[in-house]
């Protein structure tokens, strides 16, 4: 019996050291090879109508993308993206902060940031089609309008968390206005910065596609309400899973590394 235990405490000994010595990396790939394969699998017990399998969500794929139609309509998503993500970061960031340093304001402005803040995307983009019409600058304008609020709340508390010593400190060496935003103020709001832009890139991507459907005639949310339409789930997930890849190159080659930069001073 001592003989079967001690095996079995080494057999649990070495899984655990196979275990660590797996990469993040690896482990995101099993991860993710586990995931297809329960697709694989469901996908060839059920109707292939309704959910098909990963070959002919391939064959969708390289179909578009052989014509240069989901590159086209994926390029003009991505720009939408942007415009409406620089939008909303500047005139979010602009806005908090003033918020965050004025309390007389913030006062005053509050009841506005909360209702703004309860009012649901899709009312905010039916009224920009309605208001301003079927055009570029209502579908940018609502995209970056259904986010605004959230990047007033978050630089807003991080001017609210601004060090009053390094303030007093700039002002003593008689600091001008842009020389205490450069060196004072925008390095203690990076990373409040960078988690509002993490967030609001997660969110504007998603709001993109409902704006498309509702009013665009281009773009991935226009392609997957046509698929739709036309009952192709596989051309429905092709163009999905396109665009979640590169929002997530997206994230990892841009997003993350400024982040961790952005932050780097509190691992010193």
């Amino acid at each position: 019996m001592a003989i079967d235990a001690g095996g079995t405490a080494n057999e649990e000994g070495t899984n655990r050291r196979a275990t660590r010595s797996l990469t993040p990396k690896a482990v995101t790939a099993l991860s993710l090879l586990g995931l297809l394969v329960i697709w694989w699998v469901v996908a060839v017990i059920a109707d292939s109508r309704v959910l098909p399998t990963p070959p002919a969500v391939f064959d969708a794929f390289w179909r578009d993308a052989a014509t240069g139609e989901l590159w086209f309509h994926l390029a003009m998503t991505l720009m939408r993206v942007f415009f409406a993500f620089v939008a909303a970061m500047v005139i979010g960031s602009a806005i908090g902060i003033a918020l965050g340093i004025s309390r007389e304001a913030n006062r005053f402005f509050d009841p506005w940031l909360i209702l703004f803040l309860n009012i649901p995307a899709l009312v905010v983009i039916v009224l920009a089609y309605i208001w301003f019409g079927l055009n570029e600058v209502a579908a940018i304008g609502a995209i970056a309008v259904n986010k605004i609020p959230n990047v007033v709340v978050t630089m807003r508390e991080g001017a609210r968390a601004l060090d009053r010593d390094l303030t007093e400190m700039a002002e003593v060496y008689r600091f001008g206005a842009m020389k205490r935003l450069r060196h004072v103020v925008l390095p203690q709001l990076q990373p409040y910065f960078a988690a509002a832009s993490r967030s609001g890139l997660a969110l504007i991507w998603k709001i993109a596609l409902v704006v498309e459907l509702l009013g665009r005639s281009d773009g991935v949310g226009f392609q997957i309400n046509l698929y739709f339409q036309l009952f192709d789930v596989a051309g429905i997930l092709a163009y999905t899973l396109a665009f979640v890849a590169v929002m997530l190159l997206i994230e990892l080659l841009i997003v993350q590394p400024l982040e961790a930069h952005a932050t780097r001073w509190r691992r010193t």
